[in-house]
């Protein structure tokens, strides 16, 4: 507890330091206060007929420390900005009639769930239905006249050995907590429910949903409706076993009257993301073989309507493609990250082709630089998306016809006058094998080429994820206290292909310390870096990669490890989604034959005994996905071992620390708090005031 404080007072004083200006003294540098501050785009959604786009507009609400989200409609042109519905509630999903008449959304006001509808002719909203729980995938009927949605529908949890009853007045504890699911507690939500997420339909005119699945099965993939209006496609996992199958999946039509489900699709691995084409005639989705890899590269396929004769569209892009959208009857918009670089991409389903339609999606991702994006697009090609850089959170712009236009600047009020850093593009050469790493190098502001600066590496989770060229408060804020940040894509990062990806299958850290210390490298070739001041953090993925480097070398003055996976074995049994991590980052379970000993290989924990790095720990007090026993381990054997080290837990907080706007700035403040202890920049109130000016 005391540690605790102290953590907790210290971020206080450092977001207060960062605040405090005299009133003629504008900050000039990105600061922690303006978190709250911070608005980007997401889900826009382009009008039928190309003239308007809706999308979710997200802010953080300094009162509540959440993110809110409202609905804004926009012209096309970047005219008649104006809300559709925003308040103390949240609102999300909206999505256009096919006519272009009217606006379905889901509305959560003091936990309360509604489906509404918006009419642009009146700008009045009306509520649809009320719901005992949120709903997911709201999607119009071709006619217009239904909505279909999914929601969890709960059920009566097992009680084989319930109480007596209790007499009228009496105070006693909460009953036992009986589990006989397989997942049965995930990060963020905590422990699950009992039931399952079921599909619904409802009249567009208002009405009470009715139930159309009711199999002991989460159906509860994308859904997309047949031509006719006759039939429901998802996808879902709704075999035998389903529980112990952590990435089977396949696609499944129901008949709305008779209510018979059929399966599709057959091979073994994930098919997601069905969509009908306008004709009704093909049926598109994703997926991949399952060779139970610690990566698989999903494609693109089309298939007739009723799943049969499927044939892949992009092997030879050997890129992730996500979220697959209709543009008319033969052309088909995708999402897929390149080295990077998210991009909208566009296949001519009959010829084959694919081609780059915009580059630099992004931007639905506030805190660190994670590749990310949104896009909708009409069946005459024009598109929504959101797109960022590294000095621009997600906006919104309309393009068609190779030309693109901005519609929204949401962060222009703010970042006026403001200095925010560039992110350079490096390549380093890894001393592992020669290999291509990619990286990007920013700057602190009012950056002095002859002045020597501290060094910080910041490294992605996943450990299947990508880093990119976007906007990242937490990297501007790092940069603002007087490092020179890089970041970078080591093996097994995604967005360079299925071999890069693989690298480290059955081998992570693998040698991604070899690529990590190699861009370290190269920048301070190229870079003023003081060598005698290097700073490493990273978060999940990364923390183990930050555990890893201090038990490999001392070259670090200081280090953060947060939420990181210190010890496989405990991991892999105390994680939320276990079925998945031993057999497929593993391939054998820890209690097999020998596997002990690849599993401690592997793990941080049996390199404690040659760290000397002063080392902190950071992590969610409510991380279900790497849980706090694995940074108790690492932040106890430091203390054994008498490494200078400090334990810090966010209260409240599940695997994504960031999800909550102190809780951002907690992670930075801690970090940054602790690397000035260790010869990293001062940040009392005057070092702050003089690097504002």
């Amino acid at each position: 507890m005391i540690f605790r404080t102290l953590t907790a007072l210290a971020a206080l004083t450092l977001v207060s330091a960062a605040a405090a200006q005299a009133p003629s003294e504008r900050p000039t540098t990105f600061r922690p206060a303006d978190v709250f501050a911070l608005e980007y785009a997401n889900d826009p959604q382009i009008s039928p007929d190309g003239r308007r786009v809706a999308y979710v507009r997200v802010s953080a609400d300094i009162m509540t420390d959440r993110f809110r989200r409202a609905i804004w409609l926009v012209d096309a042109d970047g005219g008649a900005h104006q809300p559709l519905v925003q308040g103390a509630g949240s609102y999300s999903s909206p999505v256009w009639s096919p006519r272009g008449d009217r606006i379905a959304y889901l509305a959560n006001e003091e936990r309360r769930a509604e489906v509404r509808v918006y009419y642009p002719d009146t700008a009045q909203s009306a509520t649809l239905a009320r719901l005992p729980a949120g709903a997911n995938n709201l999607t119009w009927s071709p006619d217009g006249a239904s909505l279909a949605f999914q929601m969890f529908v709960a059920e009566q949890p097992p009680q084989p050995a319930a109480l007596p009853r209790k007499p009228e007045g009496a105070e006693w504890a909460a009953p036992a907590r009986v589990v006989d699911g397989v997942v049965y507690r995930f990060d963020g939500q905590g422990y699950l429910p009992s039931g399952y997420t079921q599909i619904f339909v409802l009249p567009s005119d208002g009405g009470t949903p009715r139930q159309l699945t009711f199999q002991a099965r989460n159906h509860n993939g994308r859904l997309s409706w047949s031509a006719d209006g006759g039939t429901l496609y998802f996808s879902a996992n709704a075999e035998d076993g389903w529980e112990y199958e952590p990435v089977e999946s396949a696609v499944y039509s129901l008949d709305l009257d008779t209510l018979d489900l059929r399966r599709l699709t057959d091979r073994r691995g994930g098919e997601d993301a069905p969509t009908l084409s306008p004709n009704g005639r093909r049926l598109a989705y994703v997926g991949f073989d399952d060779r139970e890899q610690g990566y698989q590269v999903t494609e693109l396929y089309v298939a007739d309507a009723d799943g049969a004769n499927p044939r892949a569209l992009t092997r030879s892009l050997d890129r992730d493609v996500q979220n697959p959208q209709w543009a008319g009857n033969s052309a088909l918009y995708f999402l897929f990250d390149d080295r990077g670089v998210t991009k909208l991409g566009r296949v001519d389903v009959n010829s084959g082709r694919v081609s780059t339609v915009l580059e630099g999606v992004g931007g639905t991702d506030l805190g660190r630089p994670y590749t990310s994006g949104a896009f909708s697009v009409n069946a005459q090609g024009r598109f929504a998306a959101t797109i960022t850089n590294p000095r621009r959170p997600g906006d919104v712009v309309a393009g068609g016809a190779g030309r693109t236009r901005d519609l929204t600047a949401l962060n222009a009020d703010l970042f006026a006058g403001r200095i925010l850093p560039d992110a350079e593009h490096i390549v380093a050469r890894s001393t592992a094998d020669g290999r291509e790493i990619d990286a990007w190098v920013v700057r602190p502001p009012n950056f002095d080429p002859n002045q020597r600066y501290p060094l910080l590496l910041e490294i992605h989770g996943g450990p299947f994820a990508a880093y990119g060229p976007v906007f990242s408060a937490e990297v501007q804020m790092f940069a603002a206290a007087g490092y020179i940040v890089v970041y970078a894509n080591p093996r097994g990062s995604t967005s360079y292909g299925g071999e890069f990806g693989n690298l480290i299958h059955h081998a992570y850290p693998s040698q991604d310390f070899d690529d990590l210390m190699s861009v370290v490298d190269e920048v301070i070739r190229r870079e003023p870096v003081d060598p005698e001041k290097l700073f490493v953090t990273g978060g999940s993925g990364g923390g183990v990669l930050t555990a890893w480097i201090v038990g490999s070398t001392d070259r670090f003055a200081a280090a953060m490890v947060q939420k990181p996976v210190i010890n496989w074995t405990s991991f892999v049994l105390t994680a939320d989604f276990y079925p998945f991590f031993a057999r497929y980052w593993f391939g054998e379970m820890p209690w097999a034959d020998g596997a002990q000993e690849r599993y401690w290989a592997r793990s941080p924990l049996s390199r404690v005994g040659n760290v000397t790095t002063p080392t902190a720990v950071m992590v969610g007090e409510e991380d279900y996905r790497t849980p706090v026993s694995e940074a108790q381990q690492y932040y106890q054997a430091l203390r054994l071992r008498r490494v200078p080290t400090r334990l810090i837990l966010i209260p409240g907080s599940p695997h994504d620390i960031a999800q909550r706007p102190t809780g951002m700035i907690a992670k930075v403040t801690n970090t940054l708090a602790w690397f000035a202890e260790h010869g990293g920049p001062q940040l009392d109130g005057a070092a702050e005031s003089a690097q504002t000016r």
